[in-house]
């Protein structure tokens, strides 16, 4: 059985090339390289307020899945991003209750919601970081995860046509200065379009 890989959240950036979405960077414990998912507006609210320990006036659904849960007896026990199909991460969520042990499949910034809120920890395979993770150089860091909520920059987005026209070497410049700007978004895309041509 492949080994696990345990991952944090070290950011969350809005992004106005996809209405309403985000950017959640993943990355690796005591490593350089970052996993960015595309995420929706309601699953970022979601994630954004629990890490910031704020406390919204109704619940919010993923409140209502943890209290529901625990109601129960039931606790979630880990998080694991498993595959990664055309540029679409699969993610289960592994739950105890009552002596037994099950795996729900999840959207992953549903799962990730609730990881935080259960406090557990979110692991991934190497395969998947391998085909999808953007190492970050030693001078570089990642802002907290409040700043980046706050930040109304755009996240440049390329067309594709563009993409394709441009040589390996380019393309490699271009996911370094992505990187070095801390636009995620844009580094996936790149990484898609290098990871076509392998």
């Amino acid at each position: 059985m492949e080994k696990k890989i345990k991952l944090e959240i070290f950011g969350l950036s809005y992004s106005q090339t996809q209405t309403g979405a985000y950017a959640l960077v993943l990355g690796e414990v005591g490593a350089k390289r970052r996993l960015p998912v595309i995420i929706g507006n309601f699953e970022a609210q979601a994630i954004a307020i629990e890490l910031e320990s704020m406390k919204p006036s109704r619940p919010l659904t993923h409140d209502i899945f943890k209290d529901f849960a625990e109601s129960f007896g039931i606790s979630i026990k880990e998080v694991i991003i498993y595959n990664l199909i055309e540029g679409v991460f699969y993610a289960k969520i592994i739950c105890e209750g009552e002596g037994k042990e099950i795996e729900i499949d999840a959207r992953t910034s549903d799962a990730i919601a609730l990881a935080v809120r259960f406090k557990c920890e979110v692991f991934t395979y190497e395969f998947i970081l391998e085909k999808a993770g953007i190492i970050l150089e030693e001078e570089q860091e990642i802002t907290s995860v409040d700043d980046d909520i706050e930040d109304d920059e755009l996240v440049e987005s390329i067309a594709p046509q563009s993409m394709a026209e441009m040589s390996l070497d380019e393309l490699e410049q271009m996911i370094e200065e992505a990187i070095a700007d801390e636009d995620y978004e844009r580094a996936s895309k790149i990484r898609d379009e290098i990871n076509k041509r392998k």
